[in-house]
């Protein structure tokens, strides 16, 4: 038999007991009511953002820790980019997202204004957004570049989830949208202290705005969007698309002058290009700084981009060549997905392929890092995986081509992304 003492001691032990199941209950449904008054979209869109944050960089630890005694990786002449790391930080984790631009970024945001200004060949928004912002991180203008980069992500992830709302037709297909778009070959770069995350997130902001009609809404992000590259002015081209869809494609003087009452803001997009040329002008004393820095330091110059696209599919070397198959199966899924996207979103889309072929042969070492711009080759995808098997090996094939060129991206072979 059981005496009293000890019943009363189990007694005890199974009332603490009960307290502890019940307060973790409780603190479970705290977490749990706390998250159901997150607004609807953002536990998707943190989910997303955090999930790849982890597994890539995972990844590029793994990768990187492999490449430690592989004699090329990176390549010999390419030794200096991990010393350039290793200054940023010590910490893999963090330093495997600076590369290349990163740093040339980096000395923009820290270059002082009032002595004599050398370069022109970025456009200044992102480096420009970091100044304010390092001085509340120590100083540090590379961590300040980093997240920016990062911020600009989680936004881009929200307005490409109202983007596909609202022209696919429903919340799901705006989740598959956002889930294509991180699935894009070099999506990766979303994270990286470059302007990739920067720009597409403005250019889907642009229009999202102007699928709702918020025209001077357009017109400011339009202008930081030119600010950001130089392909963005150019996109007042489809969003006067969209504006012209809205009201039937209309012509004559009294359509004319409704679309200018109505879209006047847009005349903001190429002011924010114009805004950068006259910063080169006040520097520099020549409007076109920008343009003969490009042409001096990377050999750049003005082409027919469909000559550029041949000679990349016949003349160049393999790896270019590679690159440039990539930006034909772009082209393919655009066009293949013409009817559905509309014209505004296949002009932008053709637009992120074909402007950037128009630099030369150049442009084959970055090619891949621009392609991210042509985000309704998302669109496209999102509709192609309304079937689930559709969806499964859409996102296996394209999990796999972003892994391999992650992984040679981390590896820095002959600078094949950017």
């Amino acid at each position: 038999m059981v005496d009293k003492g000890q019943a009363g001691v189990a007694g005890r032990r199974s009332a603490r007991l009960r307290v502890r199941l019940g307060g973790a209950r409780g603190l479970r449904a705290r977490a749990a009511r706390a998250v159901g008054r997150v607004p609807a979209p953002w536990p998707f869109l943190l989910a997303v953002f955090v999930g790849t944050k982890v597994v890539l960089s995972l990844v590029g630890l793994l990768a990187l820790s492999a490449f430690d005694e592989v004699p090329w990786a990176p390549p010999p002449d390419e030794t200096t980019m991990r010393e350039q790391q290793r200054a940023v930080s010590g910490r893999r984790w963090l330093s495997l997202w600076f590369a290349w631009d990163s740093f040339l970024y980096d000395r923009l945001a820290r270059l002082p204004l009032d002595e004599p200004w050398r370069d022109f060949g970025f456009p200044l928004l992102y480096p420009f957004l970091a100044r304010p912002l390092a001085p509340l991180l120590g100083g540090n203008t590379a961590l300040a570049l980093l997240l920016i980069a990062n911020v600009a992500f989680v936004l881009l992830l929200y307005y490409g989830y109202r983007l596909g709302e609202r022209l696919l037709g429903d919340a799901a297909a705006g989740r598959r949208f956002v889930r294509y778009l991180v699935l894009l070959p070099a999506a990766f770069l979303f994270q990286a202290a470059l302007t990739e995350s920067l720009f597409l997130c403005l250019a889907l902001a642009t229009f999202h705005y102007a699928e709702r009609r918020r025209w001077l809404v357009v017109g400011v992000v339009g202008f930081f969007l030119a600010l950001s590259r130089s392909v963005g002015f150019l996109v007042v081209l489809p969003l006067a698309l969209v504006l012209l869809r809205q009201h039937g494609y209309r012509l004559g003087p009294r359509a004319l002058w409704g679309y200018v009452r109505t879209g006047w803001p847009l005349v903001l997009v190429p002011a924010g290009w114009l805004t950068f040329m006259a910063f080169c002008r006040w520097q520099s004393g020549d409007w076109f700084a920008y343009k003969h820095a490009q042409e001096q330091g990377w050999g750049i110059s003005v082409q027919n981009p469909l000559g550029v696209l041949w000679h990349g599919l016949t003349g160049a070397p393999a790896r270019d060549a590679l690159r440039v198959w990539i930006a034909v199966a772009v082209l393919a899924v655009l066009v293949a997905g013409a009817r559905r996207l509309g014209l505004p979103y296949l002009v932008y889309g053709l637009m992120m392929v074909l402007v950037p072929l128009s630099m030369g042969p150049p442009v084959y070492k970055s090619l891949l890092r621009y392609l991210l711009a042509a985000f309704p080759v998302g669109l496209v995808l999102a509709r192609w995986a309304r079937h689930a098997t559709a969806d499964v090996w859409l996102t296996a094939v394209l999990a796999l081509v972003q892994g391999a060129l992650f992984v040679t991206w981390l590896a820095y072979w002959t600078h094949f992304i950017i």
